[in-house]
């Protein structure tokens, strides 16, 4: 049996590293169908992804935001195939051509992170700014950016989970996770740099742990260079690490150190409560951007 969608109705899905995320609806307050599942190989993940959207009337349009890098230029003959990622399988992967197969119907694809800088901005806790970015911290690090209202793109996406921060060898020795670039942002703050840093689960680790005293000052050394690099309007903080009780607190109170009152914003002197903030749309900002990229595509 198939069932027949609204007019409005658009698919949405998030290819994240460790999770898949599929809805279809309007909004996060108008969700006919939502399904989670964890990513696995391509072939295998587009086929799943086929298999939900199977039981209702095929949408219009289906937004991916897909984890890099990945090839977004719809001039290029290898838009929708990933690029050189950690993610075991899926270097070289056909994604957005082949979902559009089986599918059959258009795939607007987009960074996971930047679908989800565009569902906080559109529902969530970047709603009603002009410029946001969207930082998430889980097995990697990415960072989303709205700029003037619009998505930002280069040469092929920001990755500003790959910039360099300061490393204190003598406080911190270990190498790094990144298999690219070693000690980068991800290589040292990311949840896959703590567990190998630690050999220990993350989630594990107790509050008075020194993980967390380390990972803040790697957090608050990227986000501060997020600030002075995009100038923000709001800093959106989302992905697992982060869950942790006290870490976004303590990061605020380091970046108010790091920033030592320059350039003199009202918005980032009268403190960063309301400036660094956690997520809105927990788990489903970036299906939700995605969707909501379906839905402008759409004429």
């Amino acid at each position: 049996m198939t069932i027949a969608l609204e007019a409005a109705s658009q698919g949405g899905v998030e290819t994240g590293g460790t999770w898949c995320t599929c809805v279809l609806g309007t909004g996060p307050d108008d969700i006919v169908a939502e399904h989670r599942f964890r990513t696995v190989g391509p072939t295998e993940t587009v086929e799943r992804i086929g298999e939900f959207f199977d039981s209702y009337e095929r949408p219009r349009a289906i937004g991916v935001g897909a984890f890099g890098p990945i090839d977004l230029d719809t001039q290029s003959t290898n838009w929708g195939v990933l690029g050189k990622t950690p993610k075991p399988g899926w270097a070289g992967a056909d994604l957005g051509p082949a979902l559009s197969r089986r599918v059959g119907a258009p795939v607007v694809l987009e960074t996971d992170v930047n679908a989800a800088a565009l569902g906080e901005c559109r529902w969530g806790a970047g709603r009603g700014l002009a410029n946001v970015c969207y930082l998430t911290v889980g097995t990697g690090i990415g960072v989303g950016i709205v700029a003037n209202g619009a998505l930002l793109h280069g040469v092929p996406h920001p990755e500003a989970g790959h910039m360099r921060i300061p490393h204190d060898w003598l406080r911190d020795p270990f190498g790094g996770a990144c298999p690219s670039h070693g000690d980068c942002w991800e290589g040292l703050a990311s949840g896959q740099a703590l567990l190998e840093r630690w050999r220990n689960n993350p989630a594990e680790l107790p509050d008075d742990h020194p993980a967390w005293a380390l990972e803040a000052e790697y957090l608050s050394l990227g986000i501060t260079n997020v600030i002075y690099t995009a100038s923000p309007h709001r800093v959106i903080v989302g992905g697992g690490v982060v869950t942790r009780d006290g870490l976004l607190q303590r990061v605020r109170g380091r970046v108010a150190e790091l920033l030592a009152g320059y350039p003199g914003s009202e918005v980032l002197a009268n403190g960063l409560d309301d400036y660094i903030v956690g997520v809105a749309l927990a788990g489903r900002a970036g299906a939700l951007g995605a969707m909501a990229l379906a839905a402008s595509s759409v004429v």
